[in-house]
């Protein structure tokens, strides 16, 4: 036995160890929450299968569930990378946890990638949790994949953003009442069930602009109506992705 074998070797693990551990407690500790879970997980797919089965909303010619599933497509990602991050995180900054974790050897850019690539995560099984509830309903999805991923990456980016903007600005209790807030109103007045022409038209250019329509209308394009790639949809996302990741990043507090 040489010299030194048991010798210890202090410091820090390699930085892509920590990001996986971390990005894996973060994805345990969302999939653990039983309220993140109603929000992230039983609301889309309850919504879903209701709007689906029952005819309450005027979808449009053909099949509702064909109309409802890209919409709820982007409720799910709204849900997890903006109204669950923001709620999270806005309540581990109250209680000191984010300080705590700012001082570990951790950098603070690699706890933020940690947070999104679990939210990733957790979307990547929403999406296949969707997917089969809506084939199950009869859908018929076509058109380009590439498209789809490209559209939910941004959107991931954009809601996450935004969430931790609200996250890193408000104190919890307002970031919770907020968040929960514009989830019901972007639920509503989104494209996600209600069709935007039931809107007035000066509304429905308003809301047109807004990151979830972006996002449902576009998915919509693609999975319903077979477009290759919806730049207008696209742009739209992308623009909201740069402004709430800026904004997150410059005006985020710690503490």
């Amino acid at each position: 036995m040489s010299a030194g074998t048991y010798t210890p070797r202090p410091g820090a693990a390699p930085l892509w160890r920590m990001i996986a551990a971390q990005t894996a407690f973060e994805t345990k500790m969302l999939l653990r929450n039983g309220e993140q879970l109603l929000l992230t997980v039983i609301i889309p797919s309850l919504l879903l299968v209701l709007f689906s089965a029952v005819d309450i909303v005027d979808t449009g010619a053909g099949k509702s569930v064909d109309f409802l599933a890209p919409g709820i497509l982007a409720l799910a990602v709204m849900s997890t990378a903006f109204t669950g991050q923001a709620i999270a995180t806005g309540f581990e900054r109250r209680y000191g946890v984010l300080k705590r974790l700012g001082a570990s050897p951790l950098p603070r850019w690699a706890l933020m990638t940690s947070k999104t690539l679990s939210v990733i995560v957790t979307e990547v099984l929403q999406v296949v949790l969707l997917t089969v509830i809506a084939l199950l309903l009869g859908w018929s999805p076509h058109g380009n994949p590439f498209a789809v991923v490209l559209l939910l990456v941004l959107g991931t980016a954009a809601f996450s953003g935004l969430g931790l903007l609200m996250a890193g600005t408000l104190k919890a209790e307002a970031t919770l009442a907020a968040a929960n807030l514009v989830f019901l109103l972007l639920l509503v007045g989104g494209g996600v069930i209600v069709p935007m022409d039931k809107f007035p038209g000066g509304v429905r250019s308003v809301l047109e602009l807004l990151p979830v329509s972006a996002l449902s209308d576009g998915l919509r394009d693609v999975l319903q109506h077979g477009a290759s790639m919806p730049w207008g949809d696209l742009g739209i996302v992308a623009v909201w992705a740069v402004l709430g990741l800026g904004a997150a990043a410059r005006y985020f507090r710690w503490e």
